[in-house]
């Protein structure tokens, strides 16, 4: 058998930065050239390239099924988000038929079949979808919480055996939703997000021009891709600015986290990948000091270590310098970015090549509780998360919605295209609002 080969970095397709009216139109031009997505094992060694030339004809095949299964315009169908061809084919084939793509998470480590299938029922319950579509091995626990949801349950496996006959696909509209994102739940139990094809599109094409993407550029990610950082932003950005990418599941890094080096190492270009702040941080202590870095891995292809998600740390950053500095890493690779769902998923990009900036700020300045007279003064390094991406306006506003001056602590609002559209959970259970066209984070 012959050596799989990935999609290539590079290719003769003229490339376009997200210009375009719908995501089904940005796979309609990714397809014609030879990039792709390419899907790695627990070890980082390739098990499935995936040309988007090939996920777009499974996914109009999925399109088809689901209109002959009766789905219609505007209709919601859950995904559990799991890394790999099913998914993404589903995800368009929904798109391709008019209907909003809803991914859940997949079972943790940390919980037990009760808690999983809770949670899947108070998201199936939040979204009303016609169907919730799962990998087979999941099929007991999905089972359960469509069932207690009154929604069809389908191991997606099944679903791809039926012929598909062609049938007529409904027009889509760039104001129209495109899917539905729930947000990460970092301060309180995630709730929904509806996202245009023009919100997702005018979001993927400042990822493009924050990042400064070069012909010579391939992303690689182990991000889930529930989550925005890795639905979006690698996955559904790959596509509308044609990148090849390489993947790991989550629960592969987890297990094996330096493997998402090794992957980066043997990318064929210059590498683009995200993490949290803890993947660094698992990776550096995941290394020895008597190790022998230079020998196993190559950084210095990793023009952009995305740093997002979650607060950076200063201190694991310089731990990862320090750990991998001899295997190429440079410091001034990493890329400090924030973002939300509710304005689709970028809203600040450090510059390419200034890395982790900091400003030491007095804590009881950011508490707004001042402490004893004899306290001693604490300061916090608090990251700069660079300007606001292309045409995203930021504004630092006190509790009168007062605009402040820079470098003074208040709440972050902003405003711009690819907002999202609305909430489909009770608006007021929130942590953000939208005030007059700005949304309050």
């Amino acid at each position: 058998m012959s050596e799989l080969a990935p999609t290539p970095t590079q290719d003769s397709l003229p490339r376009r930065f997200s210009d375009f009216a719908t995501l089904g139109a940005a796979l309609d031009y990714a397809a014609l050239g030879k990039r792709g997505l390419n899907f790695h094992d627990m070890r980082g060694q390739l098990s499935r390239p995936y040309a988007y030339s090939e996920m777009r004809e499974d996914a109009l095949k999925m399109a088809y099924r689901l209109i002959s299964h009766g789905i219609r315009k505007d209709d919601r169908i859950a995904l559990v988000a799991e890394t790999g061809p099913n998914f993404a084919a589903l995800f368009f084939g929904c798109v391709y038929a008019g209907a909003w793509p809803v991914p859940l998470p997949l079972p943790t480590s940390f919980g037990g079949k009760e808690s999983y299938v809770d949670q899947l029922s108070v998201q199936l319950k939040s979204c009303d979808p016609k169907i919730l579509f799962f990998p087979a091995e999941l099929a007991d626990m999905a089972n359960d919480a469509a069932r207690a949801c009154d929604v069809e349950g389908i191991d997606w496996e099944s679903f791809g055996d039926p012929i598909a006959l062609k049938s007529e696909l409904p027009e889509a509209h760039t104001d129209e939703v495109c899917y539905l994102q729930y947000s990460s739940g970092s301060t309180r139990f995630p709730h929904g997000v509806a996202v245009t094809h023009k919100a997702l599109l005018n979001n993927l094409s400042a990822h493009s021009h924050g990042m400064e993407v070069t012909e010579n550029d391939r992303c690689v990610s182990w991000l889930p891709w529930y989550h925005d950082m890795g639905l979006v932003g690698c996955f559904l950005s790959p596509v509308a600015n044609q990148v090849s990418t390489d993947y790991m599941k989550t629960e592969d890094f987890a297990r094996r986290p330096l493997a998402w080096l090794d992957v980066i190492s043997a990318a064929d270009g210059t590498v683009i990948s995200y993490s949290p702040t803890f993947g660094y941080d698992i990776c550096a202590r995941r290394i020895s000091s008597q190790s022998n870095v230079s020998a196993r891995f190559d950084l210095s292809k990793w023009r952009l270590a995305g740093n997002g998600a979650d607060m950076i740390r200063p201190d694991v950053m310089q731990a990862f310098v320090d750990a991998f500095g001899d295997a190429g890493f440079k410091a001034s690779s990493f890329l400090p970015s924030y973002g939300l769902a509710e304005t689709t998923l970028a809203v600040s990009i450090m510059p390419p090549g200034e890395g982790i900036q900091v400003e030491l700020v007095e804590e009881t300045e950011l508490t707004g509780h001042p402490g004893a007279p004899d306290r001693p003064i604490r300061y916090r390094a608090i990251v700069n998360c660079g300007r606001a991406v292309k045409d995203m306006t930021i504004e630092i506003r006190d509790e009168n919605h007062k605009p402040l001056a820079d470098k003074t602590i208040g709440k972050v609002w902003c405003t711009g295209p690819s907002l999202m559209k609305e909430y489909f959970r009770d608006k007021e259970s929130t942590d953000a609002c939208l005030v007059d066209g700005w949304l309050d984070t």
